[in-house]
Order: C-alpha cells, then sequence, then structure tokens
C-alpha cells in the first residue's frame, strides 16, 4: 500500500460559510487557513488546492485580543513600503478595521498563515470575506460552521 496522493481532479471542494461577529481574528485566521489548505481532509496533499471555498461574514465585527487594538504604543502596526526611499508607511489595526475596508485585518492574518508561493495565492482565491452579513453566493449552499462553538477561546465579546 502506497502513500495517497491526491490528483487535482479527484478533489472535493465543499463551500463553508464563517460568522466572524464577535471572533477573534488570530484563532479564526488560524481555523479558515487549515481550511483552505485542506489540512483537515485525511486526503490532504501538500502540493495540490484540495482546501476548502470559505465564506466570511461580519469580518467588520471581529475583535483583536490584548493590547493589539489600541492606536497607541504596544497596538499592532501593518507595514508597507511604498518603494521609494525613507517610503515606509505604518497603519494600526483600529485604523483599518474603522476605515473603509475592514475586512483587510482578517484577510492579512490568514495570508500570512499560508505559505507563500503560487499554490498559496490559488488557494488565497478561494477565501471571500465581506465586512456585513450579506454576501452572493447563496447559489452554492454554503456549510454554516461556528467557529465560536469550538473553543470557548474563539469568541470574545468587544
Amino acid at each position: 500500500m502506497g502513500t495517497y496522493s491526491a490528483k487535482p481532479a479527484e478533489v472535493e471542494k465543499k463551500w463553508v460559510m464563517i460568522d466572524a461577529n464577535g471572533l477573534v481574528v488570530g484563532r479564526l485566521a488560524t481555523i479558515v487557513a487549515m481550511r483552505l489548505r485542506g489540512k483537515h481532509k485525511p486526503t490532504f496533499t501538500p502540493h495540490v488546492d484540495d482546501g476548502d471555498n470559505v465564506i466570511i461574514v461580519n469580518a467588520a465585527k471581529v475583535v483583536l485580543t490584548g493590547n493589539k487594538a489600541s492606536s497607541g504604543s504596544g497596538g499592532k502596526v501593518y507595514y508597507h513600503h511604498t518603494g521609494y526611499i525613507g517610503g515606509i508607511k505604518e497603519r494600526t489595526a483600529k485604523s483599518i478595521l474603522e476605515g473603509k475596508f475592514p475586512e483587510r485585518v482578517l484577510e492579512k492574518a490568514i495570508e500570512r498563515m499560508l505559505p507563500r508561493g503560487p499554490l498559496a495565492r490559488v488557494q488565497l482565491g478561494n477565501l471571500r470575506v465581506y465586512a456585513g452579513p450579506e454576501h452572493p453566493h447563496a447559489a452554492q449552499n454554503p456549510e454554516q460552521i461556528d467557529i465560536g462553538a469550538l473553543n470557548r477561546k474563539n469568541r470574545r465579546s468587544a
């Protein structure tokens, strides 16, 4: 009996939906990253995209624990570089959550938990994050997953 290796044609992808209201960002991101890679399946194959399609709603209502939500020193800071000399920019997680695209906090957390490379970019394409409660994927009949019920630490009252 050899080691099973899934082929792309054999992969069965499910659609799952997660309500992020009141969930802790890092704990939610680890579960979603695992689902996107397909590590929750017994047929996991490292070089094949065998993860699920994940829909996250209410991403604007996620919670940061500890001092990460504060905008002063000690708060979580995201850096990016413009490409010009001295062009490093920073934004706090609080300012992003209060801004126009609050779902980016969750997207970045999940993106940084996936391995870098072409396969991870394809797997990240299976992620759909929406700030509000509506999503246009009702036709896929996504299975609802309650992340808050898995562990009491996953949910935090803001």
